[in-house]
């Protein structure tokens, strides 16, 4: 029993130490100056909207590519995945008002998975422009975020593209929507940040990504049966040898599930999708070579190790508190929590801190996360390894996309 406490522990302390070293790391990274590079001839650029029954969001989101600046070439198409609401209309409106803006009909899937990967890869064959990228249906990017993005991506010889800092357009609507804006600040930029600034590794974030059109075709696409196209994509590219830069300045807003219903329902089709790269990254021994090491491990301590060890961690400290257990146990087992509540507490103020955003309603958000937010995703993990398990490994199924709920009328959050 006491060597499977230090066993248990000393792997803890060493996960709570690496993500507090990338916080401070992160800080650092967005607070340095950035200069931009001298670009005498700007490549030309395709932005990829997948689509599929976005009626409610789609105008908004077409405001806002038209908004966009950038020095050279831009095309925007919107590819409209069989969309039976009012999705063709708005898309058609804007490209026969604006010459840069395109309707690009999706033919139906015959004998290919549905989901964004396909519809990616129908667009992909479509474009000529030297890079492409890819905005989810409902976002908001800011006006200069296209020329951000390219900025880094050639300040960088070795760069496959670059990834921008996402936001939630619908923070203020209720406390799921503050949380899931909380953990986006950290969990999706902070430590994006941090091993970007220890180790030139970026993660493609899904949205507001810019990637080399050559790249990805001698990369073979997308693959079309992961529902984490983005985490997937981003070991092969890693892999062969390309960096991602962070570019914190290059920002998109977009919505997110206002519901727990809504939120279980997205949360578990990421989390089936990073099951399936599990998979794959055991059983291709290529993904775990140069950076992308770094990426495997990262997914299987945050997936798989670090889930079981806090289920172990919830059964030892409710042990401890009904004195079922020693008292030399018990002591470090309540030192864990408090200092895991300690460094995830503080992970997420300093991200708070860093926007200029501090409030009271956000510093009791904070406060109480690690008891309510976090722990859902036990609970999602074991609800998606169980879907995994039933329909991929049993079945022999291929899991569908699941579409994630979009609001009318949600602006950017301040």
């Amino acid at each position: 029993m006491t060597l499977l406490l230090i066993i248990i522990f000393s792997f803890f302390w060493l996960l709570l130490l690496f993500y507090s070293i990338l916080t401070i790391a992160g800080v650092y990274y967005r607070l340095k100056k950035r200069p931009a590079p001298i670009i005498e001839s700007w490549p030309s650029v395709s932005i990829l909207i997948p689509a599929h029954n976005e009626g409610l969001v789609l105008e908004d989101t077409l405001k806002a590519m038209q908004r966009l600046t950038y020095p050279g070439r831009l095309e925007v198409f919107v590819l409209n995945d069989n969309s039976t609401d009012t999705t063709a209309e708005t898309a058609q409106q804007f490209a026969d008002a604006f010459q840069r803006m395109h309707h690009i009909p999706v033919p139906a899937a015959v004998h290919e998975p549905k989901g964004k990967s396909r519809v990616l890869n129908y667009g992909l064959r479509l474009i000529d422009t030297d890079y492409f990228l890819v905005y989810d249906a409902d976002n908001q990017p800011e006006e200069h975020a296209v020329t951000r993005l390219m900025e880094q991506a050639l300040a960088h010889p070795d760069a496959a593209g670059a990834v921008g800092y996402v936001r939630t357009a619908n923070a203020g609507q209720n406390w799921l929507t503050r949380m899931i804006a909380l953990e986006f600040q950290v969990f999706q930029l902070l430590m994006q940040c941090g091993r970007w600034q220890l180790f030139r590794i970026g993660s493609l974030a899904g949205t507001n990504m810019l990637l080399k059109k050559d790249v990805l075709d001698a990369a073979g696409g997308y693959d079309l049966y992961a529902l984490a196209e983005d985490a997937e994509l981003t070991i092969r590219l890693t892999s062969a040898g390309w960096t991602l830069p962070v570019v914190p300045e290059a920002v998109t807003w977009e919505q997110e599930p206002e519901t727990l219903k809504a939120l279980i329902k997205q949360r578990t089709r990421w989390l089936i999708g990073n099951l399936y790269l599990l998979e794959k990254i055991f059983r291709d021994k290529a993904m775990w070579k140069s950076r992308s090491f770094h990426h495997a491990f990262q997914h299987v301590s945050m997936y798989f190790a670090f889930a079981v060890l806090l289920l172990v961690s919830h059964v030892c400290f409710i042990i401890s508190l009904t004195g079922l257990a020693a008292p030399m146990f018990a002591a470090p087992i309540l030192m864990f929590w408090f200092m895991s509540y300690m460094v995830y507490t503080m992970q997420l103020l300093s991200t708070v801190v860093l926007d200029q955003n501090v409030s009271p309603k956000k510093v009791i958000t904070v406060a109480v996360m690690y008891f309510t937010y976090a722990q859902l995703f036990i609970l999602l993990l074991l609800r998606s390894g169980g879907i995994y398990l039933w329909k991929r490994m049993l079945l022999r199924q291929t899991i569908g996309w699941d579409k994630t709920a979009r609001y009318k009328g949600r602006s950017r959050a301040v």
